[in-house]
């Protein structure tokens, strides 16, 4: 057993001194567990979805105020949808609907190792897209890009087209997940100012040598390595400042409360047909899967609650 491997789901920032380069490298492990305790995903359509997770966080990582990031891909492949979340205090939680069927299909094209350009296209189809939504909860405004997944062979390329047409920084990812980890790096360069014809020609050679020393890394080293040891092995040759990691966790928004505030809304006649046909309610979150139960007495709770009556007493 590799000693290295990194043992902490958390987010940490880097810049290259004297060069406007920066990152961003996540790990996650337990996190990622989580949140697919109560769902099960075939290999192909959880890779994806751990890459798109991942993906969210090194997003979220780049604001500026309290909100949530979302991206979510739409595709016509296998995978109808996906959607990842990530708040800017990196809380997680995502979701893909696909077809099964589908999915099956595609056996011949899994060599057991990352989401690969064929199986990816597999995936999202020929017409898919991702969208980019961030909503902040300080201003009150909501920001969303669109990238279209036609032409594009990864996940990877298809959010450095996103950052190129929405951003206009040049930026490089990698992503990669499997069943129980989840990591990926991201490089961005900054505007610099006026600058002369000198410094601006080794401002790009350093942003050249970031991003080959970047694709040089294996999905394995990605995943298994601490970004200490990455950081030394792709970026040797510049001098690089690391700061403090920040702790990423699972947290899904769904509560029983929140499960009864939407029976409340449904109505009593709707709740009472359905527990009479079916003994209990039972809603199951669409993020999580986790399944919230009612029987009948938590239904003359609920809404006994509701009328500000109290439940009549039952003896037994």
């Amino acid at each position: 057993m590799n000693a290295n491997i990194p043992t902490t789901d958390e987010v940490r920032r880097f810049i290259m001194e004297n060069h406007p380069v920066r990152g961003q490298w996540v790990y996650l492990s337990d996190a990622w567990r989580d949140l697919r305790a109560h769902r099960d995903y075939p290999g192909p359509v959880r890779d994806l979805l751990g890459q798109a997770v991942v993906a969210s966080v090194l997003l979220a990582a780049t604001l500026k105020f309290r909100g949530t990031l979302t991206l979510q891909l739409q595709g016509s492949g296998a995978v109808s949808l996906l959607v990842a979340q990530c708040t800017n205090d990196y809380r997680i939680r995502a979701v893909a609907r696909f077809d099964e069927k589908k999915v099956e299909g595609m056996a011949a094209m899994l060599d057991g190792e990352d989401v690969n350009a064929e199986v990816f296209r597999a995936l999202v189809g020929e017409d898919g897209r991702i969208v980019v939504t961030v909503e902040s909860e300080d201003l009150g405004a909501r920001y969303q890009g669109i990238v279209p997944l036609t032409g594009a062979s990864s996940l990877e390329g298809a959010l450095e087209a996103y950052f190129a047409s929405s951003e206009q920084l040049p930026t490089r990812v990698r992503l990669v997940a499997d069943a129980s980890r989840g990591a990926g790096l991201l490089l961005q360069k900054m505007p610099s100012g006026d600058k002369g014809a000198t410094e601006d020609a080794q401002e790009q050679a350093a942003w050249e040598a970031a991003a080959n020393g970047l694709k040089s890394l294996s999905p394995a080293e990605l995943l298994s390595s601490p970004i200490e040891q990455l950081l030394e092995r792709g970026f040797s040759q510049h001098e690089l400042r690391l700061f403090e990691g920040v702790p990423v966790q699972f947290q899904c928004r769904c509560s029983h409360e929140r499960v009864a505030e939407v029976l409340t809304v449904l109505g009593q006649n709707e709740v009472r047909e359905v527990l009479k046909t079916e003994g209990a309610v039972t809603v199951t979150c669409e993020f999580c899967n986790r399944p919230y139960r009612f029987d009948a007495v938590d239904v003359e709770m609920l809404f006994a609650t509701q009328s500000g009556k109290p439940p009549s007493q039952v003896l037994h």
